[in-house]
């Protein structure tokens, strides 16, 4: 299946905000003042307006121009053209964004935090072979190895629409540095890629092969 993928800085200049701050709607500069903190408002003024600039450029409009409403699950997607299916992803003032005319997409960035990545974590969210996967890891991947389960999870999920009210331990993903991303176990057949999100990061994109 055919995506594209875009990484975006969300720490930007006040003057790059400000002008990214015009292409919001209503419903978004009252999101943005939801904020308590001016960093956060910040950060989500710079993913939305840059999200826009590239919804605007494939499909050729201004971008203040494209409604953009959630579903009945909260996916955001295009009323006006709904073959174009997007996710999106932020982690630490780094936003991944991608596409796909083919497919239900999902993608998920994070960032590579070893105190995240605790065992009674995975314990509690990742399936059972997720986690003997994990544990036969040596001790110096096991953060790596976390974070690509993860990723590939959360991508999965938001492939389908349907966050995490899909239950993570129902299906099961590759989790090895150096073994190819892919599903394991799962209802709905998919294609997975990992994504380069840069150093500190782990990043993850899926697509959906058959209709859910």
């Amino acid at each position: 299946m055919a995506f594209t993928v875009s990484l975006f800085d969300l720490d930007l200049p006040a003057q790059e905000i400000s002008a990214l701050g015009d292409l919001l709607d209503a419903s978004e500069w009252k999101r943005a003042a939801a904020f308590h903190f001016e960093r956060d408002r910040n950060r989500y003024i710079a993913r939305r307006g840059q999200i826009r600039e590239e919804l605007a450029l494939r499909i050729g409009c201004a971008p203040v121009e494209l409604p953009i409403v959630p579903d009945s699950n909260g996916k955001p997607y295009l009323p006006d053209m709904p073959q174009l299916r997007f996710s999106l992803s932020h982690s630490d003032g780094r936003c991944l964004f991608t596409t796909s005319e083919d497919a239900e997409i999902g993608c998920d960035i994070e960032r590579l935090k070893a105190e995240h990545a605790r065992p009674a974590v995975a314990e509690r969210f990742f399936a059972p072979e997720e986690v003997a996967a994990l544990k036969a890891l040596p001790s110096d991947q096991w953060t790596q190895g976390f974070f690509n389960c993860w990723t590939r999870k959360e991508a999965y999920v938001k492939a389908l629409g349907l966050g995490l009210a899909y239950p993570l331990e129902s299906f099961a993903v590759t989790v090895s540095p150096g073994q190819p991303p892919r599903l394991l176990r799962g209802e709905h057949p998919c294609a997975m890629a990992a994504v380069d999100a840069g150093p500190g990061f782990c990043g993850a994109v899926v697509t959906l092969t058959v209709p859910v």
